[in-house]
């Protein structure tokens, strides 16, 4: 689609310095900008190549005095960074749900009812007394099982499983390869040395606006429900057992794993590969640091927790501080050790 530099700026609510004519089809880093782009600048390193640049357009600050001759269109902002993330968003939503249509061959169960501008991939497999709400984009190769419910203007991309009986809400996104509603982990130990499967018999609930990255999987519930709240983010590759609730706008980055029955707050952010024991919880605004491996609950809001076993931040900190001197201490302990033996030795002559 294409756009004059004058939409753009009424779109963000911007003043046009130049030619508000000039037509835009696409968004740009600065240094790569060429004709037809929109480009920012925020960080003034940069500014050297606002001289330089064939971007149609660049979206800066207020207070930005050229030194030199411009060739582009300004589009004055208070902030152009956050100016330029709505627009990466704009663009996002027309590239992803312009989409519509059915591609063959794909599969819809008895009993299911699809709301309207849904487009459903090549392949795609759409179970009995299923709810498909309006605008969502069923990718090629997807599995959506029985009774299973989405919302409307949510993406769902190539590959993903979504298990019986999941609820996922309005506006979410599920990237390639993530699975969603599995069977949690759950095997009881028998006295002979072998394991019983216990049926999984929950669900899995993602409320609005839950993105959940590829290849992540949440298992369904034991009995009631896995939950996911509304404006939780995961990063690729996550772990999410069964029973397990996170609180609204959690974040959680890539290859971090939830054991079974824990409760995560609110707001909280969950770095890189941390791990979170089962049958605990974690209170709102709470941040963990990559590689924690966190063994019980906190219940005080916004502390910070690293190490593993983690602890709270500063005290991790100056606890690796003494760790780091063992080595050293070690040999003056030793060599002490030595002196005193020496001593006791020369008396007992």
């Amino acid at each position: 689609m294409e756009f004059t530099v004058q939409q753009i700026a009424q779109i963000l609510g911007g003043q046009v310095v130049g030619d508000g004519n000039r037509k835009v089809n696409n968004l740009a880093k600065i240094q790569e900008g060429v004709e037809g782009t929109v480009s920012f600048l925020s960080n003034p390193k940069y500014e050297n190549y606002i001289y330089s640049t064939l971007a149609s357009a660049v979206i800066v600050n207020k207070a930005f005095e050229a030194k030199q001759k411009l060739t582009t269109s300004l589009i004055l902002v208070e902030d152009p960074y956050t100016s330029f993330t709505v627009l990466l968003e704009e663009y996002h939503k027309l590239m992803t749900f312009r989409k519509s249509g059915i591609e063959n061959p794909c599969f819809i169960g008895e009993k299911s009812i699809i709301g309207e501008n849904i487009y459903r991939g090549a392949f795609s497999y759409i179970g009995h007394n299923c709810k498909i709400g309006n605008n969502v984009k069923i990718y090629p190769h997807t599995y959506v099982g029985d009774n299973v419910v989405i919302g409307n203007n949510t993406v769902v991309y190539p590959g993903v499983k979504i298990y019986s009986d999941t609820k996922i809400g309005n506006y979410c996104t599920i990237q390639a390869g993530a699975v969603i509603g599995s069977d949690g982990f759950g095997f009881a130990p028998q006295p002979n040395g072998t394991y019983k499967t216990i049926p999984q018999v929950g669900n899995v609930i993602l409320e609005d606006h839950v993105d959940i990255g590829a290849n992540t999987v949440i298992d369904c519930a034991t009995m009631g429900s896995t939950i996911i709240r509304k404006g939780v983010k995961l990063d690729n590759l996550i772990q999410v057992a069964h029973n397990v609730e996170i609180g609204s706008n959690t974040v959680m980055a890539a290859q971090s794993g939830i054991s079974g029955s824990s409760k995560i707050g609110e707001n909280c952010i969950i770095a890189g590969q941390v791990g979170i024991v089962g049958h605990i919880e974690i209170a709102n605004k709470i941040c963990i640091a990559a590689q924690s491996g966190v063994t019980k609950s906190y219940n005080d809001e916004g502390i910070k927790l690293l190490g593993s076993p983690a602890f709270e931040h500063k005290q991790s900190l100056k606890s690796y501080t003494v760790f780091k001197k063992l080595p050293d201490l070690l040999k003056r302990i030793e060599e002490l050790e030595e002196k005193v033996l020496h001593l006791f030795s020369v008396e007992q002559n």
